[in-house]
């Protein structure tokens, strides 16, 4: 079966053929659905390698992301990896360790082999990612360059939002003293997660918070913060994501201290590992496969010379609190 067959069937041309598969949003609801009905009648399959040909394409993006292992990246795959899909591209998914080195020797490997290039909390220094927002046809995750008077599509999470969020749950339950383990201060989002927790502390009534240095954004890094986040005197304990939670949990439930019974803790993100411990964690998090489709979305209008205006170019996604059993009133508050 061929395009043509499927055009004769669903009653288009070609041309609207390609383009309900390739850009279902440009063509109305019932020619898509005309054109599927038809696809899947036919049994047709798109050759892509052909259809990149055609157009001067690879058919080919990438996904560049700190640590594939994280389950906050893994899930932003899953929503570039499905809707990379259902747009007839194939997806390339690099991890480059944590390593701003790995990551541009990564970039200027891919350049030649792909039609553009997502780069998910890049560790790149400002002046180097500037050059590749230049160079390269790239959307942005958790990084934005609008500071620097740098236009650059992107997708970011309104980490102060979030981390405002996490403090005033905190504070409803009766915690006063509050302590926020940071994550690599290379991060972006470290930064944006600190600066919400001291301004949301600064406007709350009798709120101390005291800042857990800077930790590997892992189990590990959790377990090496837990003496200190405990030493700190607070209440309550936000992570600057879940899985330096869990390593806080584990090397407390080590020691004999009970969360939330000898204090509450509270995780970044809600991935999926939040559900997975004991207790279940408290987590204020996006939707991440919603940021990874949405990145897809921005670079394949950016390839198709589609790009929409200055406004448009920045996608913002607000987090959300999951209430889990990991936080509670402190220990011998009035439960009024």
């Amino acid at each position: 079966m061929t395009v043509h067959d499927v055009a004769a069937r669903s009653g288009v041309s070609i041309a609207t053929v390609s383009r309900a598969l390739r850009e279902p949003h440009r063509v109305s609801e019932d020619t898509r659905d005309r054109v599927l009905a038809a696809v899947r009648d036919l049994g047709y399959r798109p050759n892509r390698a052909a259809s990149s040909l055609r157009r001067g394409r690879t058919g080919v993006i990438a996904l560049v992301v700190p640590d594939i292992v994280n389950p906050y990246f893994s899930s932003l795959t899953k929503g570039a990896q499905g809707l990379s899909r259902e747009r007839g591209y194939g997806l390339v998914v690099v991890d480059t360790t944590e390593l701003a080195e790995v990551e541009a020797e990564e970039i200027a490997a891919l350049r030649s082999q792909i039609d553009g290039i997502i780069l998910a909390s890049s560790r790149l220094p400002d002046d180097r990612l500037v050059e590749v927002m230049s160079t390269t046809t790239c959307v942005l995750i958790n990084r934005d360059l609008s500071e620097l008077g740098v236009t650059a599509p992107t997708v970011t999470i309104d980490e102060r939002s979030g981390a405002r969020t996490a403090v005033g749950h905190l504070y409803d339950l009766g915690h006063r003293r509050i302590a926020y383990v940071g994550g690599p201060e290379r991060s972006w989002s470290q930064g944006r997660r600190a600066h919400g927790t001291r301004e949301a502390a600064a406007e709350l009534d009798g709120v101390t918070l005291t800042e857990v240095g800077s930790f590997a954004p892992d189990v590990d890094g959790g377990r090496a913060a837990a003496a200190a986040a405990r030493d700190s005197g607070a209440t309550a304990v936000i992570a600057y994501n879940d899985l330096v939670a869990l390593g806080l949990l584990a090397r407390w439930s080590e020691t004999g201290i009970r969360v939330p019974d000898d204090v509450s803790l509270m995780g970044f993100d809600n991935t999926f590992v939040a559900e997975l411990s004991s207790p279940r964690l408290t987590s204020v998090g996006a939707d991440l496969t919603e940021c990874g489709e949405l990145a897809v979305e921005l670079l394949l209008e950016r390839i198709d010379h589609q790009e929409p205006a200055e406004a448009g170019l920045h996608r913002v996604v607000t987090p959300r609190l999951a209430v889990r059993d990991s936080t509670a009133g402190p220990a011998g508050a009035d439960p009024r």
